[in-house]
């Protein structure tokens, strides 16, 4: 059925009941009003409450006689009143449908309703107001926050099972001091789910230490893990503490160790397996008591098979390997990963209430191949809250690419092969769009500024003088 056929259709509906409404006694009608259980309020153009149903009264706690003339933000509080949405659908006449928010009930809980809006008119078209219809959601949203603590771990969030069954071998692994490799594209979380491992072992007390492996040279690298004593090197000035030294007692994360050299991954072997660490420069054996997690997005069996990893390095950093799914594959945990993000950007804003998502731009954000995950989702609600000014987000707010169901970003690079020429020719056209901004160009093509930053050393890119 084409839109046209289907607005003649809603018409004749609307008249219908219009003619049925025509031929009813007042008081049957206020009977139906009655026997609703939505809270209906009058409002007038000053947004002040004229009268209730008795829905409202109950939901309230109040009568309609103690409320008459109230402004209806007294009822929410500073925080929770959407004054700015009621005032804007009375100018432009469009209903609000399903704004969550609280409100004060008469004995001083904080109750949750939904609401909508309809706009009131007198007989001769002149605006009265709105109709404020309010649907008692408070057992539903406690239901909701109750069950949504089984979907969180630390800072990761997810209800499919791919991710309920990640959930049970992090709490499963973070027992033991066992070397884990945590495996996944860029933007899935790596980081999350090393920092869910030591947040919920009994090394939680201690330092989370992070490097990232290919963001320094090899001769970098080995002092920045191991350290170094005055005049290892020139500009080596004083002794200096390793990070495998300042995670001592807690958990050390390497990511990308997947672009560690073979002469560091023979010094890191030596680590796994004495648990002692030897300062750039000296031949002094520190031990070290540090449990050992390490990500990549790179098939590290093809670096094996190529040379590139040594085999006894390979099977120590993966006694116990965890493989994180992508977006796209657990579609299902979108609507809950927007929730969080938006709840999350609330709360650093200062916000009262979080964004809400229109319909029509939920359905592009499921439709979406997201190839750069779950840092990919946010930045495209990230850029959609700028445009939406903290509104409600529609589908107009969102990036382009996110606009074309199912497609990727014509810069992706999922679709390239991984250090091919065709991935040379990717990055350049990112990195020439954005005039040489590495934010920018890494937010474009779905990856961090580390991996960008070793994709551009890797095929020597440089920018146009």
């Amino acid at each position: 059925m084409s839109p046209r056929e289907t607005r003649r259709v809603s018409d004749r509906r609307d008249l219908s009941i219009a003619r049925l409404l025509s031929r009813v006694r007042l008081d049957s009608f206020l009977g139906l009003l009655s026997t609703l259980q939505e809270g209906i309020m009058a409002l007038d153009t000053d947004l002040r409450i004229m009268t209730m149903n008795a829905a409202a009264e109950r939901i309230l706690g109040r009568s309609r006689h103690d409320l008459t003339g109230v402004p209806v933000c007294d009822l929410f509080g500073q925080q929770g009143c959407p004054r700015d949405t009621l005032q804007a659908a009375l100018l432009s006449g469009q209903p609000i449908i399903d704004f969550q928010t609280t409100v004060s009930l008469a004995d001083g809980r904080q109750g949750h309703v939904l609401l909508r809006t309809a706009p009131l008119e007198d007989r001769g078209g002149t605006p009265l107001g709105l109709a404020l219809i309010m649907g008692d959601v408070t057992e539903v949203t406690t239901l909701r926050q109750q069950i949504s603590r089984r979907y969180h771990l630390g800072r990761m969030v997810g209800r499919d099972p791919k991710m309920q069954e990640l959930f049970g071998l992090i709490r499963d692994v973070a027992g033991s001091d066992a070397s884990v490799l945590i495996r996944g594209e860029s933007g899935t979380g790596k980081e999350l789910v090393a920092r869910a491992i030591h947040e919920t072992s009994d090394r939680a007390g201690g330092a989370f230490v992070q490097v990232n492996c290919s963001a320094l040279s090899e001769s970098l690298l080995e002092s920045e893990l191991f350290g170094h004593v005055k005049g290892a090197y020139t500009g080596a000035v004083a002794d200096r503490r390793g990070r495998f030294e300042e995670a001592d007692g807690g958990t050390i994360f390497l990511d990308e160790i997947g672009d560690v050299s073979p002469v560091v991954q023979v010094k890191l072997l030596r680590v796994l397996q004495e648990r002692t660490v030897e300062r750039v420069g000296d031949n002094k054996q520190i031990r070290v008591n540090v449990r050992v997690v390490s990500a990549t997005n790179r098939d590290l069996e093809s670096l094996l098979a190529g040379g590139r990893m040594r085999e006894d390095f390979f099977y120590r950093i993966k006694v116990v390997s965890l493989t994180i799914p992508p977006l796209r594959d657990r579609r299902e945990d979108i609507p809950l990963l927007v929730a969080n993000f938006l709840e999350r950007w609330a709360r650093r804003e200062g916000r009262g209430k979080p964004a809400v998502v229109a319909g029509d731009a939920m359905d592009l954000l499921m439709n979406h191949r997201w190839p750069g995950n779950v840092r990919e989702l946010e930045n495209a609600l990230e850029h959609a809250l700028v445009l939406s000014r903290g509104r409600a987000i529609r589908a107009e707010h969102l990036p382009p690419e996110t606009r074309q169901p199912g497609a990727r970003p014509a810069t992706g690079l999922r679709a390239v092969a991984r250090d091919s020429n065709e991935e040379k020719e990717v990055l350049a056209e990112a990195l020439a769009a954005t005039g040489w901004n590495r934010t920018r160009a890494a937010r474009r093509l779905g990856i961090d500024r580390s991996t960008l930053w070793r994709k551009i050393k890797l095929h020597g890119l440089e920018p146009p003088e």
